[in-house]
């Protein structure tokens, strides 16, 4: 019976220290949440800050604002998509775009903006491009585009860069836009139209980077390619408008790449 007695008390002994580590761990997260969120919300508090101080820099200096996008990716602030999500009626409470209400309107709008520039650009320029331009082109047609408006001497962005057009881009995906950046060789492009590439088809943009065009049996040759395969990838880039044909070269056609054949003339004019 003593036994018993002694099992019986050890048994309440264990449950009462079970009892004790549950109620410590309790503790522990709630302190640490209360904690976390004391934190949280003075990186918010200077984040804010940071952005109202800086803010005119950030859309007037294009390396400063390069740099500030980097600082918010590296800290895991998306503010850009979460915006994006709120604009498109994500989240409730607007909890979506918390980080656009905290880094204010100054930050987002230059590149909401942006983005709608740039939709204009691919849509005035996608009949001689077939919906697939350079990323560079964009930057330059816009830079022309806002010195038209302001003067050389006056530019609201302080010029922009590619990257200021990629985070662009960016901006319209939790949209469902079928704008894209796809990678043609090394360099970017911006892809306004919904259609996918496929391994031949970058294969010959690609070629056609190098001389400005190609031809079937130049494909032939340089990629071993059956003429079959060959004309049938140009052959689909020419009837999505992403190659031009030359058929006065004498002899055999030549596909030109339009953004090539655009090169040195005077960049489309847009409307002020």
């Amino acid at each position: 019976m003593s036994r018993k007695g002694v099992g019986l008390a050890a048994f309440d002994r264990s449950r009462l220290t079970s009892a004790s580590y549950a109620n410590h761990g309790t503790a522990l997260r709630t302190t640490n949440a209360q904690a976390l969120e004391t934190q949280l919300s003075v990186f918010r508090s200077l984040l804010q800050q940071f952005s109202q101080q800086h803010g005119k820099e950030i859309r007037s200096n294009p390396s400063f604002r390069a740099q500030f996008a980097r600082m918010c990716t590296a800290i895991g602030v998306d503010f850009l998509a979460a915006s994006a999500s709120h604009e498109g009626g994500g989240g409730k409470g607007g909890d979506s775009s918390i980080w656009g209400q905290l880094l204010g309107r100054t930050v987002n709008d230059f590149y909401f903006e942006l983005a709608v520039k740039v939709v204009e650009v691919c849509s005035k320029t996608r009949g001689e491009n077939g919906g697939l331009i350079d990323v560079r082109k964009v930057r330059e047609l816009l830079q022309l585009r806002q010195e038209n408006q302001m003067g050389t001497g006056q530019k609201e962005g302080g010029g922009l860069t590619e990257d200021d057009v990629l985070r662009a881009v960016g901006t319209l995906k939790p949209l469902g836009s079928a704008y894209s950046i796809v990678k043609v060789g090394s360099k970017p492009y911006i892809r306004s139209v919904p259609k996918e590439l496929n391994t031949d088809q970058s294969a010959v943009l690609e070629a056609a980077q190098v001389l400005g065009y190609v031809s079937v049996s130049m494909l032939m040759v340089n990629l071993k390619w059956a003429r079959a395969r060959a004309k049938t990838a140009v052959e689909d880039l020419v009837g999505e408008g992403m190659l031009w044909v030359d058929k006065q070269a004498g002899g055999e056609w030549d596909y030109w790449n339009p953004g090539f054949m655009m090169e040195g003339q005077e960049g489309v004019g847009f409307g002020g």
